[in-house]
């Protein structure tokens, strides 16, 4: 934990201002803080002016990051042909035996996708799935039949990102290591999909505030959205 102060502490001495900045001057200033011993995640952090409490503000969706995310994703596909969705690219693809072992606690995935005729079983573990951001859904684009894409997507970098109780979300954009230009572009298009996933009525300012951080570094202010 010492460690982690010091490093931290470094990080914000290295902050020119709390002001806010453009995405590639805060990519620029993102790349001056020490580091860690990993290649560290980069999210954006994206305040809402929606009301959290009611239903027809929930905010959810996709993006297809152009640069991918960086991340290494296990996907599991609930489907009652396997070999063609393992054939695809799939890490576990089933039905019944992956809804009994997900009953039995095991998670071991970080995408679940699903065909429209597996659905019926899949809902009998939504309360494991759910709350952790797992469940698949037509609006998200996780439940569908043409698997071929929907595994390439998320192979290929589609990020998942869902508002909170709060109003407030994260969203991966990336590594550290990958060059500025293109984290920038991620980053870009990353806001740009929140933007488009207004709730249709929504009156007022939808993108309150937007931050971007590494998974060990202080946040910085991005220019107003």
């Amino acid at each position: 934990m010492k460690t982690r102060s010091k490093r931290y502490k470094s990080s914000l001495d290295k902050k020119s201002s709390d002001e806010s900045q453009s995405i590639n001057n805060a990519i620029e200033v993102l790349g001056t803080f020490d580091s860690a011993n990993f290649d560290e995640s980069v999210e954006v952090s994206i305040s809402l002016g929606v009301d959290p409490k009611q239903s027809s503000h929930a905010v959810r969706g996709t993006v297809n990051l152009p640069h991918g995310s960086g991340k290494e994703v296990k996907v599991l596909v609930f489907t009652e042909n396997p070999e063609q969705a393992l054939d695809e690219g799939a890490d576990f693809a089933g039905l019944d035996e992956l809804v009994k072992k997900i009953k039995e606690g095991w998670v071991d995935f970080d995408v679940a996708l699903s065909t429209t005729s597996a659905m019926k079983e899949v809902r009998s573990v939504a309360r494991v799935l759910g709350p952790r951001g797992l469940m698949p859904t037509p609006k998200a684009g996780t439940v569908t039949d043409d698997l071929t894409s929907a595994i390439k997507e998320v192979k290929s970098g589609r990020v998942e990102f869902k508002m909170d109780k709060t109003g407030a979300m994260s969203v991966l954009v990336g590594k550290r290591s990958f060059e500025p230009a293109k984290l920038a572009e991620n980053t870009e298009a990353a806001i740009l999909a929140v933007q488009n996933s207004r709730p249709e009525g929504f009156k007022g300012k939808f993108i309150k505030r937007v931050h971007i951080s590494s998974t060990m570094s202080p946040s910085i202010l991005l220019d107003n959205i």
